[in-house]
């Protein structure tokens, strides 16, 4: 039985909670937040008893039964928990984004590698329904050699961020780099699942709405030897409401990705549909209406973690791993910034 003590009862921390008392063989032992309401609410809601609830990481540590530490919690509080976690020997599953620059990064995988746990970034777009089965797609062959890739994602999300509008994450508006880091992290990692390690990147970002500091709109360039892609992103466009807005300010993200292949095309619609065209235009539906399905995305990921702990698998998005996709991240903004392309080393992007 491997027993978890979450830390950061926020937000998202529900679906990491669903996605674990799910899972064979796991028990949600210990709860940790600053916040003592949420916190309670939490522990109530997946019967972990009030003494296993703790307002302090280092109590938790010390007390609870726990052999893993899920942390979702923001990106500064990360290197500090994984120290003391890793020391306290406990594996790691850590929220993206995972590091708030490159050396920090490097030093929470020195730091885990060196304690003898285990540590994985918590990047669950990968493993969202559509782009598991596109990943299947590529695998098979039926693309041929791929030319083109374009990414499409869109939102009418910050311009609706006023003042005094209640948001799930509030902290959105006050963030100096919003897009491309808050959800860079998971398009780059999902970007580099399907098709590997870019040579190349060069980045356009622009800050549309008032109510925030940092950027919601941008397009990427991503080049490789023999093909190259667009990441198209957007949380500040029309483009594709279908209707009129509520007063509640949710996100509604909605995906779209068109891959050329020289055998034929594939096309994630923004409803979910999925199809190949072929070179006479004969357009076949591979699935009807997938879904960006959050929770089971969490599931899958999560049970990929446990099956790792027990195989000694490699994790899909290690540290080191993640290390590359935070490449692209602040690449992002250094080519934004300087107007210039930014370059990668084969094989060695950070």
């Amino acid at each position: 039985m491997w027993k978890v003590g979450l830390v950061g009862t926020g937000y998202w921390s529900e679906k990491h909670l669903k996605a674990w008392a799910r899972i064979p063989n796991v028990q949600i032992t210990a709860l940790c937040n600053r916040s003592k309401q949420k916190l309670v609410e939490k522990g109530q809601q997946f019967h972990v008893p009030e003494d296993q609830l703790y307002t302090n990481i280092d109590d938790m540590l010390e007390s609870a039964d726990i052999d893993i530490v899920d942390i979702v919690t923001a990106p500064e509080t990360h290197l500090e928990f994984v120290r003391k976690v890793a020391k306290a020997g406990k594996h790691i599953m850590c929220q993206k984004p995972f590091a708030r620059s490159l050396d920090e990064a490097k030093e929470m995988a020195r730091i885990a590698n060196e304690s003898g746990v285990r540590l994985m970034v918590t990047e669950n777009w990968r493993w969202l329904q559509p782009f598991q089965l596109i990943k299947e797609v590529l695998e098979e062959g039926r693309l041929g050699k791929v030319h083109v890739a374009r990414y499409l994602h869109s939102d009418f999300y910050t311009p609706r961020m006023a003042p005094g509008k209640e948001l799930p994450q509030p902290f959105f508006r006050e963030m100096p780099n919003l897009l491309f880091y808050e959800m860079g992290a998971h398009w780059f990692d999902t970007w580099r699942f399907l098709f590997g390690d870019p040579e190349r990147l060069y980045a356009e970002t622009r800050r549309i709405s008032p109510y925030i500091s940092g950027e919601d709109t941008g397009t990427v360039l991503l080049s490789y030897e023999d093909f190259y892609g667009i990441m198209d992103m957007s949380w500040a466009t029309r483009r594709d409401l279908s209707g009129p807005v509520t007063d509640l300010v949710l996100p509604n993200h909605l995906e779209q990705l068109v891959i050329e292949g020289n055998l034929a095309t594939l096309k994630l619609y923004s409803n979910g549909d999925i199809s190949l065209i072929d070179s006479k235009g004969n357009e076949q539906l591979l699935k009807e209406r997938t879904e960006l399905d959050h929770e089971e995305s969490h599931y899958r990921l999560q049970s990929h973690f446990i099956n790792c702990l027990g195989t000694g698998e490699a994790f899909q998005t290690s540290a080191e791993d993640n290390v590359k996709t935070l490449s692209l991240i602040f690449a992002t903004y250094e080519s934004s910034k300087e107007q210039r392309a930014i370059k990668f080393l084969k094989g060695a992007m950070a």
